[in-house]
């Protein structure tokens, strides 16, 4: 499991992410796929992924459409237009970031 400020920090990209690849998705769908991409080493508490979920709502990058499934009702998340061009535009800067943190973090070569 890695530290709960390192998931913090990326949280948002690991969201729009998973909404880029496949579509229209519920918050349990979501916290499940990202922990069986990452071995485990990734759960989303229901704590973080909510608030994170409605502020994505709020700035218009996700919509919602809620489905009945029997007496229970599913919110499905999916991106706007615009959360298309942010989850690419996230993605590109968290990748960039990771490269540049391995340089920093790499040994010294020696000589």
């Amino acid at each position: 499991m890695y530290s709960k400020n390192l998931i913090k920090g990326t949280l948002q990209t690991i969201i729009l992410k998973q909404l880029e690849d496949n579509g229209r998705m519920y918050g349990y769908e979501i916290t499940q796929r990202v922990k069986e991409l990452s071995d485990g080493k990734i759960e989303i508490t229901e704590g973080a992924l909510y608030p994170t979920l409605h502020k994505l709502e709020a700035d218009g990058i996700v919509t919602t459409e809620k489905e009945f499934i029997g007496k229970r009702v599913r919110k499905y998340y999916t991106l706007t237009e615009t959360g298309g061009t942010v989850a690419t535009e996230k993605s590109t800067e968290l990748n960039d970031f990771i490269a540049t943190i391995a340089r920093i973090l790499q040994p010294k070569p020696t000589i």
